[in-house]
């Protein structure tokens, strides 16, 4: 007979649901105050917002956590072009409470601001899509749900704190994170960003990595792959056509790219992430 390891997992994070919103284009979302917490995850189009007397516009990679008891609502009619992930959660605020002089050691605080650009997308979306693919199928337990929300969280508040409070530096590196979003499909190399932003590309490359936490080479990948993810889920395009249309010349460097970052192959990929449960307006 084996023993079994007995552990004990407290969480303040309570989860309640999630889901995909993908809009039709006509809608506005409604106005409205709620009882619990919600964290919002662009992962296409637009999307503009309010809570209370303050306004948020986020794109795609941005992050906007709504706080219960706050009037909320979109300021424009949603794009047909937006999609976004929901979740909704609770906070019990004795096991969030800190007490005792060990408090920074055995309950950390984490601080997950309002709103945030991430810089690694894809790290969220998996959590988003391991959270609801358990519960349109019945298996998540609630134990599993507070903790893969908890690990939401803490992938907003580190990716926030990877940003430099050097302003004229993280204005630099923003230059450059700009630059790469918008031009990851074409034949763009670390060089090729620092020229087009005006630094020398050792010089940039230090400041990018002070402010995003990967180098500039990373930053093209992880776009890219970001890129092939959203192909290799929402279209019928095969390896080789994905692979241009995020850059790669080589489909076989791609795949080798898309392994390192995601752990499976773009064909793995595809096949292991079974189509979510949606919600349109």
């Amino acid at each position: 007979m084996f023993d079994a390891l007995q552990i004990h997992i407290p969480s303040p994070v309570k989860a309640q649901n999630a889901g995909l919103f993908i809009s039709r284009g006509d809608a506005m979302h409604p106005t409205r105050i709620i009882n619990s917490h919600e964290l919002i995850f662009v992962i296409q189009g637009c999307l503009d917002f309010w809570e209370e007397d303050t306004n948020f516009h986020l794109e795609e990679g941005d992050t906007l956590h709504l706080f219960p008891g706050r009037k909320h609502g979109s300021a424009k009619v949603m794009p047909p072009d937006l999609k976004f992930y929901w979740i909704h959660f609770t906070i019990d605020e004795q096991e969030a409470m800190p007490a005792g002089d060990d408090a920074d050691t055995l309950n950390p605080v984490t601080t997950v601001p309002q709103q945030t650009a991430l810089n690694r997308p894809a790290a969220l979306e998996r959590l988003f899509r391991m959270f609801i693919n358990e519960q349109e199928t019945g298996t998540l337990r609630s134990i599993s749900a507070n903790l893969i929300t908890t690990l939401m969280l803490i992938e907003v508040a580190q990716q926030a704190k990877g940003t430099s409070e050097d302003n004229d530096l993280n204005t630099v590196a923003t230059w450059a994170h700009s630059y790469i979003r918008m031009n990851f499909d074409r034949p763009i190399t670390a060089s090729k960003v620092a020229k087009a932003v005006g630094y020398n590309v050792d010089y940039l490359g230090r400041i990018y990595r002070q402010t995003y936490d990967c180098t500039l080479t990373e930053a093209i990948h992880r776009r890219r792959i970001q890129k092939a993810s959203k192909y290799l889920l929402n279209s019928n395009l095969n390896i080789s056509q994905i692979a241009s249309n995020c850059g790669f010349n080589d489909p076989d460097y791609f795949r080798r790219i898309f392994k390192r970052y995601m752990k499976v192959s773009p064909g793995e990929y595809r096949d292991e992430n079974a189509p979510l449960h949606v919600t349109t307006h």
